[in-house]
């Protein structure tokens, strides 16, 4: 086999691609895809804790950390004590948060249909359906 056939080649490929493709979308916002899909996901479930969001972006605490450093100080994200878990921290989004967030959701939903154009609808069912089985 070719290095250039091995699947975790491709998948880092396409995995660096999409995120540089959406990178683009939401420069103008001033965040990042990353930070753009926090701001996604807390706009899905807001007031989580912090362990729960990471697990959710398949992020590691150090990485959590500084993003939620980043998305604090822009005032899109706050943070706040858990009352029934004094070691748990939650994070929820602030009204420039929840603001940005309508903004995000058309850029997404946009930039996935864009970066998918070339795929048949039924090609992109399938390569949904495929990744979520391999995860």
């Amino acid at each position: 086999m070719r290095a250039e056939d091995c699947i975790f080649f491709q998948l880092g490929r396409a995995n660096r691609a999409g995120t540089r493709f959406l990178n683009r979308r939401v420069a103008d916002l001033g965040i990042t895809a990353v930070q753009a899909m926090a701001l996604f996901f807390l706009a899905e479930a807001d007031d989580v804790t912090s362990v729960h969001l990471g697990k959710r972006l398949q992020l590691d605490s150090a990485t959590l950390t500084g993003l939620l450093d980043r998305l604090t100080a822009a005032g899109l994200a706050g943070r706040r004590a858990d009352p029934s878990d004094r070691r748990a921290v939650r994070i929820l989004l602030t009204e420039a948060g929840r603001a940005k967030v309508k903004r995000i959701k058309t850029l997404v939903a946009d930039a996935s249909r864009e970066f998918l154009a070339a795929l048949t609808p039924e090609e992109r069912l399938i390569l949904k359906s495929l990744l979520k089985k391999i995860r």
